[in-house]
């Protein structure tokens, strides 16, 4: 199967979107029966992440509390003034991996597929790739 790719435009420095329709679609067209879903972010102030998606509040927490916990403008030796994205990236990861199993995308009751934008707004992309055992 080939990588597809999930392109997206955010609104906001800080923002997480909930991709998981996307990554169903593009599963559900792979074809593939039992296997993985491999999802990575090529940006460097950006992530993906499984949260929540039952209740938006969770990933306006996960924002706010990222905010908080390294926050835009701190005192950081990189001078391009997006340290903080680069650092909240590192905390969230640029990939997961999630199961296929009966054709379908292996996720909890309440999980959703997240990307992370720490450094917006900015036009991003998620590539992807389902593969079959």
């Amino acid at each position: 199967m080939s990588v597809k790719e999930i392109g997206l435009r955010t609104t906001r420095r800080n923002q997480l979107i909930d991709i998981t329709q996307k990554v169903v679609k593009i599963v559900n067209e792979s074809g593939v029966k039992e296997g993985i879903c491999v999802l990575f972010v090529p940006h460097t102030t950006a992530g993906i992440t499984v949260n929540e998606a039952a209740d938006p509040s969770v990933a306006e927490d996960i924002s706010q509390t990222l905010q908080r916990l390294v926050p835009h403008g701190g005192n950081y030796a990189h001078i391009e003034g997006n340290a903080d994205s680069h650092i909240k990236s590192v905390m969230v990861s640029p990939s997961i991996t999630l199961l296929v199993s009966g054709s379908e995308l292996v996720l909890g009751r309440w999980q959703g597929v997240f990307f992370c934008e720490f450094d917006g707004p900015r036009s991003r992309t998620v590539l992807v790739e389902v593969v079959s055992r």
